[in-house]
């Protein structure tokens, strides 16, 4: 049970957040806002309906709604309007710095422009009270080719992201269908990451690292499958970045009191605590934590490291690491 002096620290302790997919931070309120601003018509009578057909009972099916949510953006001001709103709920939640997944494939594939989508959702993150950074993610279940289109139509904008991900439907769309972008990503400076191990199996987060050399697991909850996996993600503190909430709506776990954040915790695993796709899955980042702390036996120890491991696996500087890391510790030791 969580506590009421547990939950206070979870809330006000720092953190970064490094798994948020901007498009999957679109409120249903918002959706029907940019609906009627953009005159688009929704399939659903009101935010309610759309509300109720939040129930899925895998990746894909989640993906069908997710995707005809996006259609309501269509301006740079839409962009703009949807990230300001998740950095003012991160705010909220002591987020410090977040690194945001954004999806240029589910947009340039309606004649949105790229400029359009990577204008409005950086200039929200230059306006936003903390750090914000970019990491543009390539659509799986489309073309390696596509991809590569992708990457050379936001070249332009290099100067407004920080990386390369690999996201959508996971299983069926093994690592190594990427590895020619995820080379060209590295030639050209971009730091590097993939969804691997939420749906897919072990060797999934095998191929990733192998194959395209990522710095960072999105999910990699699965690796437990794998004694040598493990072994390896813990010599190397390859992060992960799991998403409790994300990982319950999908039916990765059936109930939060089997999931296996306490056990890769206690296995040396490098986990950080994140939302994936907060208005489909019942919560910003704070709710993740409460949800996990409240059904797993985790204390004011596993937060702690949880926070640290948040900024360890953050691609910032040394030394706004150490900074970030030094506030952790500071609020731990005055809690």
């Amino acid at each position: 049970m969580l506590d009421d002096r547990l939950r206070t620290l979870l809330q006000n302790m720092p953190k970064a957040e490094l798994h948020i997919h901007i498009e999957g931070s679109l409120e249903p309120e918002l959706i029907f806002a940019l609906a009627q601003r953009n005159n688009v018509q929704l399939a659903y009578a009101s935010v309610e309906a759309l509300r109720d057909a939040y129930a899925f009972s895998d990746l894909q099916s989640f993906l069908d709604i997710y995707y005809a949510g996006a259609s309501v953006l269509l301006t740079e001001q839409d962009f703009y309007d949807m990230t300001a709103a998740y950095l003012a709920r991160a705010h909220a939640d002591n987020v410090r710095h977040t690194e945001i997944f954004f999806d240029p494939q589910t947009h340039t594939a309606r004649g949105v422009p790229f400029e359009t989508v990577i204008n409005g959702i950086w200039r929200a993150c230059q306006d936003a009270p903390l750090s914000a950074e970019l990491i543009m993610c390539f659509l799986r279940h489309l073309s390696e080719d596509d991809a590569i289109a992708t990457l050379d139509e936001s070249l332009p904008y290099r100067d407004k992201f920080i990386g390369v991900g690999l996201d959508s439907s996971e299983v069926g769309h093994p690592p190594e269908k990427f590895a020619r972008v995820f080379e060209r990503a590295r030639n050209l400076g971009l730091r590097l990451v993939a969804h691997a191990g939420e749906e897919g199996p072990p060797a999934y987060i095998e191929s990733a690292l192998d194959v395209l050399k990522v710095e960072r697991i999105d999910h990699g909850v699965r690796s437990l499958e794998s004694p040598a996996l493990v072994e390896r993600l813990v010599r190397e503190q390859m992060a992960l970045t799991v998403c409790p909430l994300s990982n319950i709506k999908l039916r990765v776990f059936d109930v939060m009191g089997s999931h296996n954040l306490r056990t890769l915790l206690d296995a040396g695993l490098a986990v950080t605590v994140n939302s994936d796709d907060p208005a489909y899955f019942g919560g910003y980042v704070n709710e993740n934590y409460f949800a996990a702390f409240d059904a797993l036996p985790l204390d004011a120890t596993h937060a702690r490291q949880l926070a640290r491991n948040s900024f360890q696996a953050a691609f910032i500087d040394p030394e706004r690491k150490r900074a970030f890391l030094a506030e952790v510790d500071d609020f731990f030791a005055n809690a």
